[in-house]
């Protein structure tokens, strides 16, 4: 089990972190991202696939920008003081994940975590608030650093701070 009490895989962990920013691993990931977000649904969260890894993940819900729909993505995470700390690296593409686009134009949106779906309220980070949430993403999964190196861009490091608790009932997903 990992610091939150959920159950991990017993995968040698250091390994995996390793070769996460590897183009074969970012290749099954990318494959992956569909399957583990339906785990998630279909478990509330409570089971995602990067338990493998020994990260932390969850699901977040955003309302696309063009679409009016809801999207939702599977992430790593880190705590953050009332919420959670999520990078836009995209596996290191050029171009930024359509999520964070979405929490740009509407920064409401929901997070699911260990069976809890909140209510969340995003913030783009900036400045020094930045470096210390960066620093702290790429101590949880070193791969981070390689994905903003290939990218060759700014990476989006959000905040999403916890509005109000919801029941997984009241979510149509």
């Amino acid at each position: 089990r990992d610091v939150t009490g959920v159950q991990t895989c017993a995968l040698p962990i250091s390994l995996i972190r390793r070769l996460g920013g590897t183009r074969w691993l970012i290749w099954l990931g990318r494959r992956l991202a569909p399957l583990d977000t339906a785990v998630q649904r279909r478990t509330g969260a409570r089971v995602y696939l990067i338990s493998l890894a020994g990260s932390r993940g969850l699901l977040l819900t955003t309302t696309g920008h063009r679409s009016g729909q809801p999207r939702s993505v599977p992430l790593l995470y880190v705590r953050v003081p009332d919420g959670y700390a999520v990078a836009a690296s995209n596996y290191g593409d050029k171009h930024h994940p359509g999520w964070s686009t979405n929490l740009l134009a509407n920064p409401s949106a929901t997070v699911q975590v260990h069976g809890r779906t909140q209510r969340v309220t995003a913030h783009l980070t900036e400045g020094d608030e930045r470096t210390r949430t960066w620093r702290r993403l790429a101590a949880s999964w070193p791969a981070f650093e390689r994905y903003a190196e290939r990218a060759g861009r700014h990476i989006r490091v959000f905040v999403d701070r916890k509005s109000t608790r919801l029941n997984s009932s009241h979510i149509t997903i």
